[in-house]
């Protein structure tokens, strides 16, 4: 130490100098975020808390933008109620519309669609919509506020006014309702249905219908407008698209409903600095979920 003391200038001090490395980054919440419960997006699992598509992917968001979250589970309606009211930051798998997008901003993540589900002897004898609506008969039951496609609207809508459709709370009560037989169609994303394949003898009883294969709606992280400035929606922007682009997040989605599906819900990537489209198939108002 006296030898380094002497070769520095008269006042100088001998202590380490500070490197930019070595500053922390300026704090970066904490940030409010609230899942909800659907299929394999977040769901109880077998050790008693949670496991999900959603929670591995706010899991890497966190460590990328080195963010801090204060993670609530809610219900999707309050969830919805709670952001057009300011009282929430982020959550997740929403849908942009016209009048969400006034208060929040999304960063999609994934795309998928609804499918038709009945009990296969009728799905053989209502194949289509078409035949489904003139069985009048027959009811249909989804999740009160979700949206369903493009695809799905116009069928929906119909079923609606000639009260042909239930509508509940959640899909763990519309799945009851189905499963009662209290309606005779349902609708649903393939990573609510699929848990449905660990179960054979429920699967053999069903068929899946694709009713609206051009449909390809995204899904994205929801930033409220009004609760996080710009500058630090912009950041958690990119730290997401930066998940997206280098295969993290569809190396999650993979994990959890294997390869076959995740093509699926795998984001069309347009040119380096182009963002993210909406999806094939319609706008980002369409919507699969709400």
């Amino acid at each position: 130490m006296a030898m380094l003391a002497a070769l520095l200038p008269a006042g100088a001090s001998a202590a380490t100098p500070t490197t930019a490395s070595s500053t922390p980054p300026p704090p970066c919440g904490p940030f409010t975020l609230a899942f909800y419960e659907l299929g394999l997006l977040y769901h109880h699992d077998e050790a008693g808390g949670f496991s999900g598509i959603d929670k591995d992917v706010v899991q890497a968001l966190q460590a990328r933008s080195q963010c801090e979250f204060r993670t609530l589970l809610e219900s999707r309606v309050r969830i919805w109620d709670r952001m057009a009211a300011g009282s929430l930051d982020l959550s997740v798998s929403g849908i942009p519309t016209p009048e969400r997008e006034r208060f929040a901003d999304f960063v999609p993540y994934f795309q998928t669609r609804n499918f038709a589900l009945m009990r296969r002897e009728l799905a053989q004898r209502l194949p289509t919509p078409e035949a489904f609506l003139a069985d009048k008969a027959r009811r249909a039951v989804v999740v009160k506020a979700f949206r369903h496609g493009p695809g799905f609207d116009s069928f929906i809508g119909q079923l609606r006014e000639q009260g042909r459709l239930l509508e509940a709370a959640d899909f763990d009560t519309v799945l009851r309702l189905f499963l009662a037989r209290r309606a005779d169609l349902m609708l649903a994303l393939p990573t609510s249905w699929s848990p449905m394949l660990q179960k054979p003898s429920l699967m053999s009883q069903l068929s899946v219908l694709d009713w609206a294969p051009q449909d390809r709606v995204v899904h994205g992280l929801i930033m409220s407008r009004a609760r996080l400035p710009e500058a630090e929606r912009q950041h958690l922007r990119q730290a997401l698209e930066s998940l997206v682009a280098d295969g993290t997040i569809d190396a999650i989605i993979r994990r959890h409903v294997g390869e076959r599906m995740a093509r699926e819900m795998r984001l069309d990537l347009p040119p380096p600095g182009a963002g993210v489209r909406k999806g094939k198939g319609g706008e980002a108002g369409g919507g699969t979920m709400p």
